[in-house]
């Protein structure tokens, strides 16, 4: 049995939720306007879309299409100029920088295509970060942070620093950071851009596990194989959502692993 299997699932409550058809994310004519001097760019156009639980979709588009705008919408990392945008029922596109800021903390997890870990700091301690904003204590935090490296088979690497690990690795530690508040969305931007085809499909392997326990995702990618491994794909152009369609005959990562040659660190 793997690391991943052994643990605990990333929400005790994921199956009843499936079944159920909850929501997580609903988009309803989403608009966003940033004004250039003079000129006003229209960067999202009306966009309306349902993520439940228990999803895993994939973003895709040309640069300018509108899904980083998008994302960044989800993330809570900006607002819209009209629409709304519910997650979980909350309705962030109401909420203050300082509310956004604690539903970011609470609800989402991401990981980028940086690592963004801190060089003079351990695996364990990089994964701990985001509970310092939260009220539980320095051991629930160590164990939180532990329990997060083992989910990406990292148990062992827990007082590495980023220096003494792989690129995928440190990719790895870098999502048990987003996991370690048990957040009700991951969202991933370009996470395999820095890596090596093997290791971006070792990371597609570790989410596609995740969501089989009922963990959401919504990945931004350009790589169209990548795509592939979640069950939906969103194409965006223009500020719109021109196609939003299921995977068909979607990959196992853990088989495709196994017509790939093994790479040294």
């Amino acid at each position: 049995m793997s690391t991943i299997d052994s643990m605990p699932t990333v929400n005790q409550t994921a199956s009843a939720l499936v079944s159920a058809g909850a929501t997580v994310i609903r988009v309803e004519d989403l608009h966003k306007y940033y004004d250039l001097g003079e000129t006003r760019v229209h960067a999202l156009r009306g966009v309306s879309i349902v993520i439940g639980q228990g999803e895993f979709v994939a973003i895709m588009g040309a640069s300018g299409s509108g899904k980083s705008t998008f994302m960044n919408m989800l993330g809570c990392l900006d607002r819209p100029s009209s629409g709304r945008y519910l997650l979980e029922g909350i309705d962030a596109s109401q909420h203050d920088k300082r509310a956004l800021a604690l539903i970011r903390n609470q609800k989402i997890g991401f990981v980028f295509q940086g690592f963004n870990l801190l060089a003079r700091t351990t695996a364990l301690e990089n994964t701990a970060l985001p509970t310092m904003y939260t009220k539980i204590d320095k051991a629930e935090r160590s164990k939180r942070a532990a329990e997060a490296l083992a989910m990406v088979g990292l148990a062992d690497r827990a007082q590495h620093f980023p220096s003494q690990m792989s690129g995928g690795q440190q990719q790895r530690v870098a999502v048990a950071r987003a996991l370690v508040n048990h957040p009700s969305i991951l969202l991933a931007d370009e996470p395999t851009g820095n890596l090596d085809s093997r290791t971006s499909v070792e990371i597609m392997e570790i989410f596609q596990n995740l969501n089989d326990k009922g963990l959401t995702i919504v990945l931004v990618t350009h790589e169209l194989d990548i795509a592939q491994f979640a069950k939906r794909v969103l194409v965006f152009r223009d500020g719109k959502i021109r196609k939003d369609d299921a995977v068909v005959n979607r990959p196992k990562a853990a088989e495709v692993l196994k017509t790939l040659p093994t790479l040294e660190d």
